[in-house]
């Protein structure tokens, strides 16, 4: 069930490009316009009208989303590191990830939560910085209340996770809601759980104040988990991705297989089988895993049977500068030594034809 590429992966490295600062990006055609937010925004294509209009009022909000782009696609990479398809983004590609978001399969749907988690953590992280005009801390969060260890004042700056909702809601998610097909309802419902996952890890911090620390009075607020956490538990929902359908209406999905579960709105839905990635297919927009560093001694994924698809691997000899001997000095400072350690590096063979596949 392929789709045409739209939402986030369309414009997402479009505005990262203007908003880095590099030679001969339109960063500098900012400058030489006077970084007017019309002409950014109104020469981004694939934005719908709502999209420009929120991109033309919030250009610092465009600039925190760019700003959080390197660190959602590293938490992809990290996430996907020891697997055939290891969330590799494509160099001179218009959508990031090239053509493997065509296919709606359980890839696209975590990396579509992914980048609406990261969208909301940005925004929520840039509001409680202060790089927003349209927001700051958590207003609601005022007063006193009560917890499990009794009253306390909310105090310092509250994470406003509930405006990173929402505007990631009004501005990712407007385009698909645009669209009436069933990848557009695929995608806005990895959109939800992406941005549901982030605020499921909203943790209390407090501080304690009173004579030598007695915490007579205590001060609270919320804040963000790490990325770290969204991204783990993203993972495991991508590990227990649901197989829907469409149901007959068309206006929501039913499980393609009945002995599973209905997906909750906190799952990961897909509708098609992913390849094997094993060979570069540009079709499915798989690079393969030739040349990928496999484990001998592992009997999971990142083993040299799997991820080289029983191609069998090459084995090079390295060496490597490495820190040993290393000592606790009082007070207080550890020192190592240098070491140079040989060690056997396993990279799996190319097939026998290394180009890109054509269909038949």
């Amino acid at each position: 069930m392929n789709a045409p590429l739209g939402g986030i992966w369309l414009w997402l490295p479009l505005l990262l490009t203007w908003l880095t600062p590099e030679v001969n990006s339109s960063w500098w055609y900012m400058r030489a316009t006077g970084g007017s937010s019309r002409v950014m925004c109104d020469n981004v294509p694939g934005l719908v009208s709502s999209q420009r209009q929120l991109c033309h009022r919030h250009p610092d909000v465009m600039r925190a989303i760019s700003q959080g782009v390197a660190e959602w696609t590293a938490e992809c990479q990290h996430q996907f590191r020891q697997h055939r398809w290891n969330c590799n983004t494509l160099d001179r590609d218009h959508s990031l990830f090239g053509r493997v978001l065509l296919r709606s399969s359980r890839e696209s749907a975590f990396v579509y939560a992914i980048s609406s988690a990261g969208v909301v953590f940005a925004i929520t992280r840039a509001c409680s910085q202060g790089e927003v005009k349209s927001c700051s801390c958590d207003p609601k969060k005022m007063g006193s209340a009560k917890d499990s260890k009794g009253i306390f004042d909310w105090g310092g700056c509250s994470d406003n996770i509930d405006y990173g909702i929402k505007f990631a809601r009004a501005f990712v998610d407007a385009k698909e809601r645009k669209g009436k097909d069933a990848r557009a309802l695929m995608n806005l419902h990895n959109n939800r759980a992406g941005r549901k996952a982030v605020k499921r890890f909203l943790k209390q911090e407090c501080k304690c104040h009173g004579v030598s620390g007695s915490c007579t009075l205590r001060t609270c607020w919320l804040a963000m988990a790490d990325f770290r956490k969204t991204g783990d538990y993203l993972w495991r929902k991508y590990n227990g991705a649901i197989q829907v359908v469409m149901n007959q209406d068309g206006t929501g999905f039913t499980v393609a297989n009945e002995r599973f579960k209905k997906p909750t709105k906190n799952d990961l839905v897909y509708f098609e089988n992913s390849p094997d990635y094993c060979i570069r297919d540009r079709e499915a927009g798989s690079l393969g895993t030739a040349g990928r560093v496999c484990n001998l001694t592992s009997r999971g994924m990142d083993s040299c049977e799997v991820m080289c698809c029983g191609r069998g691997y090459d084995t090079s000899h390295v060496t490597r500068m490495t820190k040993c001997g290393c000592k606790f000095h009082w007070c207080c400072a550890v020192r190592c030594q240098d070491c140079l350690e040989a060690l056997d590096v396993h990279t799996c063979k190319a097939p026998k034809n290394a180009d890109w596949t054509t269909p038949t």
